[in-house]
């Protein structure tokens, strides 16, 4: 996200990170990370914005769900669409055996995730930049929640990364 709390531009484009300083050419943890999910978890307006990059897929190897409000999309070869029962649905992904479950986004999934205590951690990259307008890290009103500092990092062109738990009481 952007140093004011953007995960994406007003019309949910993200081309700024790739002028983010990484001198190193490194990938930010991205593969351990990728390697430790399972399952995705994002909302409509992410999900179309990941599809119009013209890419494939960047997700094959994993279960991806898309939580969506429109009933009548159809199922993709790599994604299944959920349009009720959201947090029932995703609490019987987490009491499943496996890997964790990455909540892609946007700021109105990461809310509403948030509010109903669906979610144990959160990483957040703080890329050295200030977006004038976009997409907040959490969309609406989240509630008042608690986080512990887990882990912190700063990389070479002044990106920070920070994982902290949250406190679900």
């Amino acid at each position: 996200m952007s140093l004011n709390g953007k995960i994406a531009k007003k019309d949910g484009s993200v081309d700024w990170l790739e002028n983010t300083p990484n001198p190193d050419k490194i990938d930010f943890g991205y593969k351990e990370f990728y390697d430790s999910v399972e399952t995705t978890i994002q909302g409509n307006s992410t999900y179309k914005q990941i599809i119009s990059w013209g890419i494939d897929f960047p997700y094959p190897d994993k279960e991806n769900y898309v939580f969506t409000t429109n009933s009548k999309l159809k199922n993709t070869k790599y994604v299944e669409f959920i349009s009720e029962n959201h947090i029932e649905f995703l609490n019987h992904l987490k009491n499943q055996e496996g890997k964790d479950i990455w909540i892609i986004g946007g700021g109105k999934i990461n809310t509403m995730l948030l509010n109903e205590n669906m979610i144990d951690e959160i990483y957040v990259f703080i890329m050295p930049i200030i977006l004038s307008e976009g997409i907040e890290l959490f969309e609406a009103l989240p509630k008042e929640t608690k986080l512990k500092l887990i882990k912190s990092k700063t990389y070479t062109g002044g990106a920070v990364q920070l994982q902290y738990k949250v406190d679900n009481k």
